[in-house]
């Protein structure tokens, strides 16, 4: 509880000046939800944020992590691509879309951890020290698990860095090579239609109270290509469909997507 606290005194002091979105504000307000979305576009500047002091507050990544973790792990070459497979080991696990063998892409669609903590095996502490300090992604608490850090809060980060490091993904400025840029690329494709493509994670922090749901992202339409980073209280599991939900919303309250 101290810890959280100290981190949003942290935010109130040092975060950035934002001018309070009404229509967002609206949403959230409407939904009778605790949160912050930044909506940003990529090649003007403009930028919209509801709750400007939580949008700087760093929080448990959880499986947004899974966009920069796919990322190094195609580029490290721990796994041949994204429809190589792993075998599942027979472990029962929570949820039925796990509980099989799975590719990079359908570990990604289903967010698979057992996955993603054998990809971790392969990767390494030091490696992610590397990845993560090259791209000042957030922060890692040290010491940490190397297969549970981006589950048990020891990596953080806020919304506004989460849009950051998206920039950084769109307009490849990292040094990962092209064909990881573009599997990663399609691996994220949530939805496609003739007005918009939209490429995004969820994420949900459980190990804390009130527990944090993560959407984030990037738009792309036939005009600009918005990045956005949305995350809530998630009071019980009824919560969860409105990181998605408040975030198309605002999308579309922004003239973004139809």
């Amino acid at each position: 509880m101290r810890m959280l606290q100290a981190l949003i005194i942290s935010a109130f002091l040092f975060s950035p000046a934002h001018a309070e979105d009404k229509a967002l504000a609206d949403l959230f307000s409407a939904a009778g939800v605790e949160g912050t979305i930044v909506l940003s576009r990529l090649d003007a500047g403009r930028e919209f944020v509801h709750a400007d002091r939580r949008a700087a507050l760093r929080l448990p990544v959880a499986s947004t992590f899974k966009i920069f973790n796919s990322l190094i792990a195609l580029d490290e070459g721990v796994i041949a691509g994204t429809d190589a497979v792993l075998t599942w080991d027979g472990r029962i696990h929570d949820f039925p879309d796990w509980n099989r063998d799975q590719t990079l892409a359908s570990a990604y669609k289903v967010s698979c951890v057992w996955y993603y903590q054998e990809l971790a095996r392969r990767i390494g502490p030091q490696k992610y020290r590397a990845h993560l300090r090259a791209a000042n992604y957030g922060q890692l608490r040290e010491p940490f698990d190397a297969t549970a850090f981006w589950l048990d809060g020891s990596l953080q980060i806020s919304a506004l860095e989460q849009v950051a490091f998206l920039r950084k993904i769109i307009r490849r400025s990292l040094p990962y090579k092209a064909a990881s840029y573009d599997a990663l690329r399609d691996l994220m494709v949530l939805e496609k239609n003739d007005g918009y493509t939209l490429r995004a994670k969820t994420g949900w922090a459980t190990r804390l109270t009130p527990q944090i749901g993560w959407f984030v992202g990037y738009v792309e339409t036939p005009d600009a290509v918005w990045i956005f980073a949305a995350n809530i209280d998630i009071r019980d599991s009824n919560d969860l469909p409105l990181r998605q939900a408040l975030t198309l919303q605002g999308l579309k309250a922004k003239g973004v997507i139809p």
